[in-house]
């Protein structure tokens, strides 16, 4: 059953959609049912440990601050982010947690020791994923309830079953265009004589109202607008440690000057600065904790929304033209989320940044014209030369290599996009084959590769 596009793209907070979002979601879907089951009265005591990639990295991406925060009732679209240092401080100095404070009219408070209560476990993993977490309740010394969840990648979270893997719960909406795969979506194009994002647009509106539909698409556009916006006009260094500068600010102003200074050669790569400005612009905003969209996770964040504005400001600025990429994008999204991984934990940064990639260069092609099978050729293109992408962040943090490397998947994903359109949509390797080669890849690729901080830049560089 192909995922809903405003599944893929979600608003959340900064700095990982696994790591930070999928966690406080987690959280608060505890929280919320504990207050609400008929233990909720009894219960004194709560702990929360993170498992696996989460432990590994779970510091550097803010997942410790998302799970208390989420075990208070926040969501990651409403939470205030300004107010993050300060809700988490208060907890640890009072040793005392509101449970579902915002979803409750009479929240509990309970008892909670950071020192205690909040585990980060490096090298322990869980059976199903390398992103678990285990939240337990108790009564004075009865435990009351114990629940594991999994955060899959894109904010996405799954329950533990009874054996310890997932437990993926059937989607009951019947749409009528089903897809898991790439031929599957050429298929019902050719079938139905409908664009990719016709197919997309009538299963999305098997789900809720078209209109519902397009706000919703229309909103996910405004914070990728506002994020850009945020990124290119806030400068200093990021936090964690690093000292990293955040450079879209200058950068910004740089290329605003050379736009408007009169007479001169243009210069014919001005729309790449432009790319690499917006991509920076939201990665900066990710890595500080700020509002991003998921796109279709934070780490990848900024391909997505610097290819739209790409399109916006030298192609063509529409309603429209906006909700077909993104439909085409979430198209695109919705194949790899059924049968790959978009989790740098499970498969490295091919699965992130190369499935942003492959999002964008086929909402590209779409835009520009391109046919279904031009459209899934820029797909192709896109996470074929992404493969074997290791997600190594220096320091646990999405800054070192992230950022940068979102500006580069952006210019990739014009790159794929100019590839497929120069071409005929026949393709050697097709979207499906550099999908399973990319899960290939991932299980082979060695575990300190896959976002741990255990390997890569992530042991070669000196932090400061």
């Amino acid at each position: 059953m192909p995922v809903s596009v405003l599944e893929l793209f979600t608003i959340g907070i900064g700095p990982s959609s696994s790591h930070t979002v999928g966690p406080m979601r987690a959280a608060r879907t505890f929280a919320a049912e504990l207050v609400a089951s008929p233990a909720g009265p009894r219960v004194t005591r709560v702990r929360a440990e993170l498992f696996g990639s989460l432990g590994a990295t779970g510091h550097g991406h803010g997942s410790e601050a998302a799970v208390l925060l989420g075990l208070e009732g926040e969501h990651p679209e409403t939470v205030d982010t300004a107010a993050t240092a300060e809700r988490v401080g208060a907890i640890r100095a009072m040793h005392t947690l509101h449970l579902d404070a915002v979803g409750s009219p009479t929240p509990a408070a309970v008892r909670f020791d950071p020192e205690r209560d909040l585990v980060l476990w490096r090298n322990r993993n869980l059976p199903g994923h390398p992103n678990g977490m285990t939240f337990t309740a108790w009564a004075g010394d009865e435990l009351l309830v114990q629940r594991t969840f999994y955060s899959v990648g894109g904010g996405f979270v799954l329950e533990a079953a009874d054996d310890g893997n997932p437990r993926v719960a059937p989607d009951p909406t019947v749409v009528p265009h089903p897809f898991r795969t790439g031929a599957d979506l050429l298929r019902a194009c050719t079938e139905h004589r409908l664009t990719i994002p016709e197919v997309m647009l009538a299963n999305e509106v098997a789900r809720r109202p078209a209109e519902q539909v397009r706000e919703g698409l229309l909103r996910i556009w405004q914070v990728m607008q506002e994020c850009v916006r945020a990124g290119c006009s806030t400068s200093g260094v990021l936090p964690g440690g690093l000292k990293v500068r955040r450079r879209a600010h200058r950068m910004a102003r740089d290329l605003q000057q050379r736009s408007s200074r009169p007479g001169g050669d243009p210069d014919p790569l001005a729309a790449l600065d432009w790319l690499t400005l917006w991509a920076l612009a939201v990665n900066e905003e990710n890595a500080s904790g700020g509002r991003v969209v998921t796109a279709p996770t934070n780490g990848a964040a900024g391909i997505i929304p610097s290819v739209l504005h790409h399109v916006t400001h030298f192609v063509r600025d529409d309603e429209q033209t906006v909700i077909d990429f993104l439909l085409t994008a979430g198209a695109i999204g919705a194949i790899y989320q059924q049968t790959a991984s978009i989790s740098g934990a499970e498969v490295g940064c091919q699965g992130e940044v190369g499935t942003a990639c492959s999002m964008a260069a086929a909402g590209l092609t779409q835009v520009m014209g391109g046919t279904p099978q031009q459209v899934c050729n820029a797909a192709e293109i896109g996470l074929e030369h992404h493969l074997g992408l290791t997600c190594d962040p220096v320091g646990g943090l999405v800054q070192i290599p992230c950022i940068e490397r979102n500006a580069v998947g952006a210019i990739k994903a014009v790159t794929a996009s100019r590839l497929a359109l120069a071409g005929d949509g026949q393709q050697v390797v097709s979207l499906d084959q550099v999908i399973k080669t990319m899960m290939q890849t991932g299980a082979d690729m060695k575990t300190k590769y896959k976002e741990t901080a255990r390997g890569g830049l992530a042991v070669n560089i000196v932090e400061c």
